[in-house]
C-alpha cells in the first residue's frame, strides 16, 4: 500500500526546502526502485529500515527495496482558502488526496524570509486549522437532509452528518466528534479533511533542533536539505556531533507510520530483499494483496519467520532447520518484522 503525506503550510515556512530535502531523498533512492512517472510536487522517499541491508548480506543480493512513502507539496495556504481566496479550491482537492496532513510552521528566524503569518507558530497553527475545518463545514451543509421515504442508511448516515456539524462549529476537528461505528462508514465518502490525522512540524533553527519538543516535530528544513547531499557515513557522524539520533525527515516518516497504525513486513531473495507496508492487525490474504492483488484472491498459506531468527539461522534453510518457520494460514494477524514468503495458486 502507498502512504501519502500532504505538506501544508502558510507561505515562507519553508516548505520548498524541505520538499527539496525530499527530492534528493528520492534521487538516491531511484538507483533501485522502479519509479512511474512522478508529478513535480510529489516526492517518493524510502522509509528508513536498517534491517534490510542486514537482510540482504544473508541472502546475498544488492537489490534492496524499501517501503516508500509519497511526499505532496500541497500550494501554499491563506486565509480565505476554504472560500476559494488564493489557490484555495485547488489546495483543497489536492488535501483529501492524502492520508495524514503535515502541518508545516515557521519557528526559524530570516530576515531575509518574509514573515506572512502572525509570527506565532500557534496562532498559525489555529489559521491552518481553521480553513481546514471552514473547508469541512462547507461540504457538509451542501449535504441534503434525507426524506421521510429515505432508507435506514440514509437517516443513520445524516444523523452522523448533523453530528460532525454540530462537532465543527464547536471547533473540534472531525476526528474527534464522537460517531457510531455505522455512522463512520456511512460518512467516509465526505472526505473530511479534519478527519485525516495530523503531525505539527515546527521549522525551526539548526541550534534549537535539539530542544523537548512535546506533540509538535522539530525540523531545521534547512540543515535536512543539507544533509541529504551527505553520504550515511557523513550524515551519521554529523547528527552525532548535534546530539541527534535521527534526521527531522526520518523521524516524520515514523511518526507517520504511528499515526497511521502501519507495519512492514519483508521479503528476503536471492532476486531483492524488500520492505512492504501494510495496516497493523492485516491477515496474511491482505499484505499478500500489498504486493499483488491476485496473491490475496489466490493465497494458499504464507512461509514466515521473525527478522532476528533468520539473521541467527542464516536464511530460508537454517530457520527451518531450527524449527523456526511457520506455515500460516488465512487467519493469521501479520507482526511488524515479519519475514515471509506467500504461497499462491493460479
Amino acid at each position: 500500500m502507498s502512504l501519502k503525506v500532504g505538506i501544508v503550510g502558510l507561505a515562507n515556512v519553508g516548505k520548498s526546502t524541505l520538499f527539496n530535502a525530499l527530492l534528493k531523498k528520492q534521487q538516491a533512492l531511484a538507483a533501485n526502485y522502479p519509479f512511474a512517472t512522478i508529478e513535480p510536487n510529489v516526492g517518493i522517499v524510502g522509509v528508513p529500515d536498517d534491517r534490510l541491508e542486514k537482510l540482504a548480506k544473508v541472502v546475498k543480493t544488492e537489490n534492496v527495496i524499501p517501503a516508500t512513502v509519497e511526499f505532496v507539496d500541497i500550494a501554499g495556504l491563506v486565509k480565505g482558502a476554504s472560500k476559494g481566496e488564493g489557490l484555495g479550491n485547488k489546495f483543497l482537492a489536492h488535501i483529501r488526496e492524502v492520508d495524514l496532513i503535515c502541518l508545516l510552521l515557521r519557528g526559524f528566524s530570516d530576515k531575509d524570509v518574509v514573515e506572512t503569518g502572525s509570527g506565532d507558530p500557534k496562532e498559525d497553527l489555529e489559521t491552518l486549522k481553521m480553513e481546514l475545518v471552514l473547508a469541512d463545514l462547507t461540504s457538509l451543509e451542501r449535504q441534503n437532509e434525507p426524506k421521510m421515504s429515505a432508507s435506514k442508511e440514509e437517516k443513520i448516515r445524516w444523523g452522523g452528518v448533523e453530528k460532525l456539524k454540530t462537532g465543527l462549529g464547536d471547533g473540534k476537528m472531525a476526528r474527534d466528534v464522537e460517531l457510531t461505528d455505522e455512522e463512520k462508514v456511512l460518512t467516509k465518502d465526505l472526505s473530511l479533511l479534519t478527519m485525516k490525522p495530523a503531525i505539527e512540524v515546527l521549522n525551526v533553527d539548526e541550534s534549537q533542533v535539539k530542544e523537548g519538543e512535546g506533540t509538535t516535530v522539530k525540523i531545521c528544513a534547512k540543515m535536512e536539505a543539507d544533509l541529504s547531499g551527505f553520504s550515511d557515513k557523513e550524515k551519521k557522524e554529523y547528527l552525532e556531533q548535534l546530539g541527534i539520533k535521527e534526521t527531522g525527515l526520518d523521524k516524520l516518516i515514523r511518526l507517520a507510520y504511528e499515526k497511521l497504525g502501519l507495519l512492514s513486513f519483508l521479503t528476503a531473495g536471492e532476486k531483492e530483499v524488500r520492505a512492504w507496508t501494510t495496516k497493523n492487525g492485516s491477515t496474511a490474504p491482505v499484505a499478500a494483496g500489498g504486493i499483488h492483488t491476485d496473491f490475496e484472491k489466490n493465497f494458499i498459506k504464507a512461509k514466515v519467520t521473525s527478522f532476528s531468527d533468520f539473521l541467527k539461522f542464516k536464511g530460508w534453510k537454517g530457520v527451518s532447520e531450527a524449527g523456526k518457520l511457520r506455515l500460516e494460514g488465512k487467519e493469521y494477524v501479520m507482526e511488524e518484522g515479519d519475514v515471509v514468503e506467500f504461497m499462491v495458486g493460479k
